[in-house]
């Protein structure tokens, strides 16, 4: 067993790959023959990520807020606490928080030997504020 205190700084998302007002604070790196990475992120209102696909695909569970997400091709989702989302590897996606909430998410994704994520274009206003199933 290893405890490992918190003794990492909280990050801002970098704009390369958010749109908005994003924190993430580290929760687990690749270490060893462990590929499995971890980060719980914080969205402001309206903060959202870029449209990307992880090697191995990826797991959001939401902690707190309301958020929401699309996957290529469907439709804008809303997703609320509790609610955990699986993207399929390769499958081109994006994350974030409702316009008038904040949400918080513990993301989870396995490494290949490029990294964890590839990320393209910036998800655009329109995609963003089409109304969300539930």
């Amino acid at each position: 067993m290893q405890i490992i205190r918190n003794s990492l700084d909280t990050n801002p998302g970098p704009s390369d790959s958010f749109t908005g007002t994003v924190f993430v604070d580290p929760v687990a790196a690749p270490t060893g023959s462990s590929r499995v990475g971890a980060g719980l992120v914080h969205f402001t209102p309206g903060a959202r990520t870029h449209w990307h696909t992880h090697p191995f695909g990826q797991t959001i569970f939401v902690t707190e807020g309301i958020g929401r997400c699309q996957r290529g091709g469907g439709p804008v989702e809303a997703i609320c606490p509790g609610d955990r989302v699986f993207f399929e590897p390769g499958e081109n996606h994006w994350h974030g928080a409702a316009p008038n909430r904040f949400m918080t998410h513990l993301a989870i994704q396995e490494s290949d030997e490029n990294g964890p994520v590839t990320w393209g274009e910036p998800v655009s206003d329109q995609d963003y504020q089409a109304t969300p199933t539930i």
